[in-house]
């Protein structure tokens, strides 16, 4: 069945248009055409007026939502409901997120998603590994008891995971540069992970070893990272000045002061700077609390914090980190848009597939009205349907 949506304006990634439709066939957009035109055997749809269709958006950090914890429950029924949670606020595709954890727990999360993956119109598109090759000076709400450098079967285990997902999806891991020798990052991306610097106070000479031996991005920015200095610029500078690698951004007014973030986007090169949200169970519900590693969390000003009060993750979905993009750093609305599809797209390397509206790409897309609040969503072509095991 075709479909014919009009009555929007479009947002390709590239450019706004007004008087077009977009014309769905099946999972795929099958092109976009003048809202006049006639297309013979399609359905139309009218959006409604003052509407936004752009392309959905994609998160590489996704912990938890709609009550569920990954970490809690690594299973396909967790992945799905996790981005079920999230699609109501925009994101069409994402990675399931397992924190630092004993490494049964952490490969059961990743063949989990593998399985959620291939189940039709998830919005499930890989895993991410945060940890837990961190540096324990630097693990935030980190269980410390399972922070370690890697050995021979974590790099055997690891290195076979991307064969679980195909073209499906994505093995993104989270890693303290310091902590894993570059003959070893070379060896996971030989094997097609995608690897991020992260929970490290790696100087800025050794991150840049790392940057050559294949890291591609940087897990939210600033955050478990020493601040820069002088004489030690240490992993952050590293980050802002390595001009291919891309960072990660969690914009909720609390993780980082957004003049500095502000300042990270001036000097990086444009298109390489994406949302994230590091979004936790209570995204989707009313929970003023949840519990992480036996440890309850609070949630309150905006904030998901342990009683000692460290951050515990974010309180913000990727459609409000579209609007603070916009009112706290001054970023554009195709911008904020594109750092919320096209380039976690690009950082992946799936933007042949997702992060725009083009022929051939799937019908993965976001309805805002003119706040930039949510009115609908498509993933695989199937509107505002959350997917579920065959």
């Amino acid at each position: 069945m075709r479909h014919l949506l009009t009555g929007a304006r479009l947002f390709t990634g590239d450019v706004l248009l007004d008087d077009h439709a977009l014309l769905l066939a099946g999972t795929d957009i099958l092109d976009i055409v003048p809202a006049v035109a006639s297309v013979a055997g399609a359905a139309r749809v009218p959006l409604p007026e003052g509407s936004l269709l752009a392309p959905g958006f994609i998160d590489t950090q996704v912990n938890g939502g709609g009550g569920v914890l990954f970490n809690d429950t690594p299973t396909t029924a967790g992945a799905l409901a996790i981005a079920a949670a999230h699609r109501r606020f925009g994101t069409t595709a994402l990675l399931p997120t397992v924190i630092t954890d004993d490494l049964d727990t952490m490969m059961a999360a990743a063949e989990a998603a593998a399985e959620a993956a291939a189940v039709p119109g998830s919005g499930i598109i890989g895993v991410h590994l945060e940890g837990p090759f961190l540096n324990p000076t630097r693990r935030g709400v980190h269980k410390e008891a399972h922070i370690r450098r890697p050995n021979g079967v974590d790099l055997d285990r690891l290195s076979a995971l991307p064969r679980h997902f195909g073209d499906l999806g994505r093995v993104l891991l989270t890693l303290a540069p310091e902590q894993v020798d570059d003959g070893d990052i070379a060896r996971l991306v030989r094997a097609g992970l995608i690897l991020a610097g992260g929970h490290s106070a790696a100087s800025h000479e050794r991150t840049q070893a790392a940057l050559r031996a294949g890291l591609r991005g940087f897990t939210h920015l600033f955050n478990a990272m020493p601040p820069i200095s002088n004489r030690t610029p240490g992993i952050a500078l590293a980050a802002m000045t390595a001009k291919d690698a891309w960072c990660g951004l969690i914009v909720d007014g609390v993780h980082v002061h957004p003049d500095l973030l502000a300042l990270a986007l001036a000097a990086k090169p444009r298109g390489k700077m994406m949302l994230v949200t590091d979004a936790m169970p209570p995204t989707g519900t009313d929970a003023t609390t949840f519990t992480l590693y036996g440890e309850r969390i609070h949630r309150h000003d905006g904030r998901l914090v342990t009683d000692d009060g460290v951050l515990a993750g974010a309180d913000i979905d990727m459609a409000q980190a579209v609007r603070n993009a916009m009112r706290l750093l001054g970023v554009e609305l195709e911008e904020a848009l594109r750092m919320a599809s096209l380039y976690p797209a690009r950082f992946l390397g799936m933007d042949g597939r997702l992060g725009q509206l083009a022929a051939g790409f799937q019908a993965d897309l976001v309805l805002l009205d003119t706040q930039q609040r949510v009115l609908g969503t498509w993933v695989a072509g199937q509107r505002d349907g959350a997917a579920s095991p065959a």
